[in-house]
């Protein structure tokens, strides 16, 4: 995937992603010229040729991650947020992500953290995660194609999280990576994995932080006319926090 190089706004906020500043950008608004979008340095206003504004910036992280190719379905970024937040993961933390899948939890931990080590079993998917992890320039991950069940190679980790069919599995292989007191959080869609996978832990001496699920509604406001949006981000996946004790 080509990397985007300007994003550009609307006035309704619909933001616009230019990828090639040696052609002509066409879009709902008009047509930019080449020469306007390669004038622009940090930010700025560029116009099309209806006389529509449009401002324009560089990319940010954010920005780059939404347009991240996708294969399975990612976690989303409100479920991605609590991982960081309940787990305190920063700058110097050391994290192992196990279900790569795309890469977009991998990525959007890379950007906190200090490395992650990233398992995923299928190739195809592997694949996929390789390119969006180039794409983002996370230098910080490495991607492993290994089956977690079978073992996770690393030691010590401050965190490590299970995007996984099955994760009561590797349950073993993360307490073996784990530095005491450090977190194994599992992401799953049903409430059943969830109970296997709590059995299993407790089992290896893992104690039961919490499990939630977190529901985002968000709001129209124009004027003095508010009210939700008809459509809903509602149950995703369920979050288990565990934490290594012996």
């Amino acid at each position: 995937m080509e990397e985007i190089k300007l994003v550009l706004v609307s006035g309704s906020g619909k933001h616009l992603y230019v990828r090639n500043l040696n052609q002509d950008y066409h879009c709902q608004y008009g047509v930019i010229k080449k020469e306007d979008l390669k004038g622009v340095s940090g930010s700025g206003i560029v116009k099309t040729n209806k006389g529509v504004e449009l401002p324009a910036f560089k990319p940010s992280f954010i920005d780059v991650f939404r347009k991240i190719r996708r294969a399975p379905q990612v976690i989303p970024a409100k479920d991605m947020g609590s991982i960081i937040a309940e787990t305190g993961m920063g700058k110097d933390s050391v994290v192992v992500d196990a279900g790569t899948g795309s890469g977009a939890l991998a990525i959007f931990m890379a950007n906190i953290a200090s490395k992650i080590i990233t398992y995923e079993e299928r190739q195809d998917f592997a694949k996929i995660a390789a390119e969006n992890i180039n794409l983002l320039k996370a230098k910080n991950v490495l991607l492993k194609n290994k089956n977690v069940y079978e073992g996770i190679d690393e030691r010590n980790a401050d965190v490590v999280t299970f995007d996984l069919p099955e994760p009561w599995k590797g349950v073993g292989a993360a307490s073996a990576a784990l530095k005491p007191g450090g977190f194994l959080v599992s992401y799953s869609p049903t409430i059943p994995q969830v109970c296997d996978m709590l059995t299993a832990a407790k089992e290896k001496g893992f104690i039961h932080v919490k499990t939630i699920e977190i529901t985002e509604r968000e709001w129209e406001i124009e004027n003095r006319i508010v009210r939700p949006k008809s459509q809903t981000i509602g149950h995703s996946g369920f979050l288990t926090f565990l934490r290594k004790i012996k």
